[in-house]
C-alpha cells in the first residue's frame, strides 16, 4: 500500500508541475489536463478563433499519441518501467530544444499521455495520476458511501479513499510547486523528470 502511494502522488505531483509549467510558459495551454484544453478549444471555436482553437487541440493529438506510444511500449515490454524512462527524457529534454512554446507543450502533453497509460492502477485501485477530475468524484462516492452505509441498494465500494485524497492533493502540490519552480530556475520540468526516476529506483 505504502508503494502505491507513493507511486500515486508522486505521478500526480508529476502532472500537476507540468500542466502549471505548460500553461504558465507555454501559451497557457494545459500539457496534462485535456479536459480544459477541450473548453478552451470550444470556446475559441465558438468565437470563430481557428487559430486559438487549434493552438488547444494540438496537444489532445500529442497525448493521444503518447498514450498511444505508452500502450505500445507497455505492450513489448511488459512494464511500465520504460512508458516512465521515455516521460522523463522528454521532461528533461524539453527545455534544452531550440523551439518554441508551441511545439514545447506538445513535446509536454506527449509525456503526459504516456503517463496516463502507463499506470492506471494502484493498490487495485483505478487512479488516474494526470487528471482529478474522477478522482475527486470518487473520492465524493467513497465520503459518501462512508456517511451513509446501507440501504436499499449501494453501488460498487470504492476501494481506496485514502489513495484518492492523496493523488488529488498531491496534483494540487504539483500545480503550487510547478507555480514557484517557473520563476525559480531556468529548467523547471527537470524537478519532474527526476522525480519519476526517483519513482523507478
Amino acid at each position: 500500500m505504502l508503494r502505491a502511494a507513493l507511486q500515486a502522488g508522486l505521478l500526480a505531483a508529476v502532472a500537476g508541475i507540468a500542466d502549471a509549467v505548460g500553461y504558465l510558459t507555454m501559451g497557457h495551454v494545459f500539457a496534462a489536463n485535456m479536459t480544459g484544453n477541450t473548453v478552451l478549444a470550444g470556446i475559441a471555436a465558438a468565437q470563430r478563433d481557428g487559430m486559438q482553437a487549434w493552438h488547444h487541440l494540438t496537444p489532445l493529438l500529442a497525448f493521444f499519441a503518447g498514450a498511444m506510444l505508452s500502450r505500445l511500449l507497455l505492450r513489448l515490454t511488459r512494464s511500465p518501467k520504460v512508458p516512465l524512462v521515455v516521460e522523463a527524457i522528454l521532461l528533461a529534454g524539453v527545455g534544452f530544444l531550440p523551439i518554441g512554446p508551441e511545439a514545447a507543450v506538445l513535446i509536454v502533453a506527449v509525456a503526459m499521455g504516456v503517463q496516463a497509460s502507463a499506470i492506471t492502477s494502484f493498490a487495485g485501485s483505478a487512479i488516474s495520476t494526470v487528471v482529478v477530475t474522477s478522482t475527486l468524484a470518487r473520492f465524493a462516492d467513497a465520503a459518501l458511501d462512508r456517511l451513509w452505509s446501507g440501504g436499499a441498494w449501494t453501488p460498487p465500494a470504492i476501494v481506496n479513499r485514502r489513495l484518492l485524497i492523496l493523488t488529488w492533493s498531491a496534483y494540487l502540490a504539483g500545480a503550487i510547486i510547478g507555480t514557484i519552480l517557473v520563476p525559480a530556475i531556468p529548467w523547471p520540468l527537470l524537478v519532474p523528470a527526476g522525480m519519476l526516476l526517483l519513482l523507478l529506483l
